[in-house]
């Protein structure tokens, strides 16, 4: 079976965002089950890209809000408000639909899409609707952005937030609706879309690397390490939780380590929280602490650093939200809503240094069940073939 991977950004050539790990896994599984897979997709604009056969590039881009000028946001917001898009769906028409369709036919002849999240596919919506198609829902992207504009600050924030719950709404329901199998990341999420039915959909458990992480020595320097994308609304509502809620509860020489790039305004009086912005070795940062916490207070989908987490063996204090996707829950984890039990539960778990289990078990358990469920899409899109064949 040939499948065509349309997604907004094809992945392995960027920084490795959760979106491109998620996207990777799947890919890799839909090849490991005997699958010729062509990706079309954009490119990040000043990132290195091998050539490849099975790539069909749409271009270079650069979607990041982070840094971008205020002209740029603002053509964005135009893009989106004239063509009646997503504010994330309006960055990528820099090209026409007639460009995307030529890239589409230049992958040659094929069986079926893989539709990877809504960017792409609201973008350019009715270009997909050829052939059949397997939704992948990252998120339930109107509940996120329902969240999002509950917790905004600011009107204008919120008001936009609440048109892109809208679009989003009733975006999902049309692709889920089109598609011979949807794919989340999270169980619940299948019910948050309407799709719970086992032959419409299956909810993906993901790995965050090809090979199983080999188990080596680690040397700790500190007591808790933090790293991800705070300007993303959700993280940083978790972010705001951990330090408003959970920090002034640590004893005063508690170590943390918070990376990743950090929206205007976030701070923490405590004396042993240290914000270091980009690091090079994302999981080399994590594994010198002693305990990871898993802060995860909003949004959808799955929480890709508790996966990695629980493959490495490190030892975590997670919320219930961030174990969303998981359905096995490491010996070395504890599970804590209450600021209160959550401090507690850190301190407790960075005094016992060498609390690593070993995270093989965890990531042998979530590649098989991925490789099974991928299966089941499979045989739902190999059946509207043999139909339409027939």
């Amino acid at each position: 079976m040939h499948l065509l991977f349309a997604t907004s950004i094809v992945p392995g050539g960027g920084q490795g965002s959760g979106y491109e790990i998620a996207s990777a896994a799947i890919l890799d599984a839909l090849r490991r089950a005997g699958c010729r897979v062509t990706v079309l997709g954009f490119t990040e604009r000043g990132v290195p890209v091998v050539e490849r056969r099975d790539v069909v590039p749409l271009g270079e881009i650069d979607v990041r809000t982070v840094g971008a000028g205020a002209r740029r946001k603002t053509a964005w917001l135009a893009r989106a408000i004239l063509n009646g898009l997503t504010f994330s769906s309006a960055k990528l028409r820099v090209i026409s639909p007639e460009e995307v369709r030529q890239a589409i036919d230049a992958a040659g002849p094929f069986d079926g899409y893989v539709l990877n999240s809504v960017q792409l596919a609201g973008a350019f919506e009715g270009l997909f609707d050829d052939k059949p198609s397997i939704f992948v829902a990252h998120n339930v992207e109107f509940r996120t952005a329902e969240e999002n504009a509950r917790t905004s600050r600011g009107v204008i924030r919120r008001l936009l937030y609440a048109r892109e719950a809208r679009i989003l709404k009733g975006l999902e329901a049309r692709l889920c609706e089109r598609a011979r199998f949807v794919f989340t990341l999270a169980e619940e999420d299948r019910s948050a879309l309407g799709i719970a039915s086992k032959g419409k959909s299956a909810a993906l458990p993901l790995v965050t690397r090809r090979d199983q992480p080999p188990v080596t020595r680690r040397d700790i320097d500190c007591d808790a390490a933090l790293i991800g994308t705070w300007t993303w609304e959700p993280n940083r509502v978790g972010l705001d939780w951990f330090l408003e809620a959970v920090v002034p509860r640590l004893r005063r020489d508690f170590q943390i380590r918070i990376a990743g790039h950090m929206p205007p305004g976030v701070r923490s009086e405590h004396p042993g929280v240290k914000f270091v912005g980009h690091v090079p070795a994302a999981t080399e940062f994590v594994r010198g602490a002693a305990v990871v916490p898993l802060i995860s207070r909003a949004g959808t989908g799955v929480q890709l650093k508790t996966i990695e987490t629980f493959e490495l063996g490190l030892p975590s204090v997670a919320t219930r939200s961030a174990l969303r996707g998981i359905d096995f829950l490491p010996a070395n984890c504890t599970v804590a809503d209450d600021p209160q039990a959550f401090a507690r539960a850190l301190e407790l778990a960075a005094s016992n240094r060498g609390g690593d289990a070993d995270g093989s078990h965890f990531y042998r358990r979530q590649r098989a069940a991925l490789d099974a469920r991928i299966g089941w899409g499979l045989d739902a899109l190999g059946r509207v073939r043999n139909e339409v064949a027939a």
